[in-house]
């Protein structure tokens, strides 16, 4: 979602990467789930969030949650 030069998302994982792509994290909060909220003064965004999706990052994310689904389920 985009909002004058502001950029808001509650993944987590999209979140580290823009932050990796060197968007300026300026919000933060937490209410039923997390909302990071960035500048995006050149309006770069909402590419950077596609170009996540198909990105090495987002793979490592999912097998991230994909281990820590099989450790939770063992000690669970």
């Amino acid at each position: 979602m985009t909002t004058t030069n502001k950029y808001t998302t509650s993944d987590i994982a999209l979140a580290a990467y823009l932050k990796l792509k060197g968007l300026k994290l300026t919000h933060c909060t937490r209410a039923d789930k997390f909302v990071f909220e960035f500048e995006d003064p050149e309006e770069l965004a909402e590419d950077m969030a596609m170009e996540f999706v198909n990105s090495e990052c987002r793979k490592f994310d999912d097998e991230m949650r994909s281990l820590k689904k099989i450790i939770y389920s063992k000690n669970g």
